[in-house]
């Protein structure tokens, strides 16, 4: 009896020594294949570091997202899907730190209040099912902002060539980094953040915009090239601000023209969207100036259709869905709190 019990202790032993080689073997094949995937993934995006460190660093940051990745589409409890993109190597709070730089109005305070001018759009009745302004040749192609929060000049300029186009019939790119270089004297502070509505006084104030093509964008902050800056391609007569916290008021403007609006884009889920009509997880802590482009609805769901500044690898070709008609006044994200438009 003694023996068997012996004998019984012995297979145990080696059983458990088996299972914790081959749960070793497990963790060693993994981390084998996610540095296999970190290589490749460095190589897609250009990706070089300074040192080792650095590298280990942005391996186990990697390692970590590509799991939440993973383990957030398998649950499938959601409408929409997360995948690698070119953040993968950062954490959230990077990427927001470089990435958005919308300031909200509730960030400057009591003294900083929305403009009370009117809606133009306020009776508007008919409005489609959907809208799509890339359809009507209203939206340029989509731009990247690099490693710079000047979010809300992006914002701007795509509904000022929206504006733009329906007013003279023609689309032209216009320059963000002429807001990023010279309307300093204000709120706006280039690659440290602004306001949509800002910038919409300053080009009014400045009699318009110079091209793309002309002030190309830098991803920094410069010194103003006045000769650049002189060379107006396009001019607006002033802004107006949506009413807020109405999506429908918001739906109204979206039918007659591309509208910037701020979002609270904080959260891994909006870092790494890929596609699908997103719903959140997010507040309404406004820290990103994105344009309404247009609205829809897809199985049953109702969104609005956005263009982001992150590069068309993010998202949907740079563009996200976002549900629209919640129970929240604010919208989700608060996109219908702080919307606005030019005026021509």
């Amino acid at each position: 009896m003694a023996l068997l019990i012996q004998s019984k202790l012995v297979l145990i032993a080696v059983l458990s020594v088996t299972l914790w080689a081959t749960l070793c073997l497990s963790r060693s094949v993994h981390e084998d294949s996610m540095e296999v995937s970190h290589e490749m993934w460095m190589n897609q995006h250009g990706r070089v570091y300074k040192d080792n460190a650095e590298k280990e660093k942005r391996f186990q940051i990697f390692k970590q997202n590509v799991e939440f990745i993973e383990s957030f589409n398998k649950a499938g409890t959601k409408a929409y899907k997360v995948g690698v993109n070119a953040f993968a190597d950062l954490t959230n709070d990077e990427f927001k730190s470089s990435r958005n730089g919308y300031r909200s109005y509730a960030s400057y305070g009591p003294l900083m209040v929305r403009s009370s001018s009117s809606f133009r759009y306020e009776n508007v009745t008919a409005a489609p099912t959907s809208m799509d302004w890339r359809q009507k040749g209203a939206v340029t192609p989509i731009k990247d902002q690099g490693q710079c929060g000047c979010c809300w000049a992006f914002s701007a300029v795509a509904a000022m060539e929206g504006i733009t186009k329906l007013s003279t019939g023609k689309l032209i790119s216009l320059s963000e980094q002429e807001l990023v270089d010279c309307d300093t004297s204000g709120e706006d502070q280039g690659c440290e953040g602004g306001l949509m509505d800002n910038a919409f006084q300053f080009i009014k104030q400045n009699g318009g915009l110079t091209t793309e093509a002309n002030y190309p964008y830098q991803g920094t902050d410069s010194t103003c090239n006045s000769g650049k800056a002189s060379n107006n391609a396009a001019k607006i007569n002033g802004y107006e601000d949506v009413p807020a916290n109405d999506e429908n008021a918001l739906l109204k403007a979206v039918t007659k023209q591309p509208v910037s609006v701020a979002i609270d884009a904080s959260g891994s889920a909006f870092q790494f969207y890929s596609g699908g009509v997103f719903t959140g997880d997010c507040g309404t802590e406004l820290d990103h100036g994105v344009t309404a482009v247009g609205y829809g609805e897809s199985d049953g769901s109702k969104f609005w259709l956005v263009k982001n500044s992150w590069g068309s690898s993010w998202g949907e070709d740079g563009y996200i869905r976002m549900q629209r008609d919640i129970d929240a006044k604010e919208g989700l994200c608060g996109i219908a709190m702080e919307p606005s438009y030019p005026t021509a």
